[in-house]
């Protein structure tokens, strides 16, 4: 494998108050409009609005869909394998910083 083949790590801090519009976490995760809006319909990412132009999308969104890209892309999992694979890592995070308080709390 060289570096070539290897994907790029983002790291940084979600901001909350962000607020994208659908054409802009399109670019910022550098996938096609489609498949975001079959995110949504899977409700692996839930936008702000009633109508797909109102769409606005959170920071959480922009990773939740860089983690399905890679799971799509890497595993070859289907958007329901996606959905269930997203929700039990954000639960298992969330045991995780449940059991770090509970030890230092």
């Amino acid at each position: 494998m060289s570096s070539h083949d290897l994907l790029p790590v983002h790291t940084g801090t979600v901001i909350e108050d962000d607020s994208l519009t659908l054409e802009q976490l399109c670019r910022a995760c550098d996938v096609h409009a489609d498949w975001v809006i079959s995110l949504v319909e899977e409700s692996i990412i839930e936008p702000q609005g009633d109508e797909m132009h109102r769409w606005r999308f959170s920071g959480t969104s922009v990773v939740r869909v860089r983690s399905a890209l890679r799971l799509q892309r890497d595993l070859g999992v289907n958007l329901a394998g996606i959905a269930l694979a997203l929700d039990l890592m954000e639960e298992l995070e969330s045991l995780r910083t449940e059991l770090k308080r509970m030890r230092h709390g």
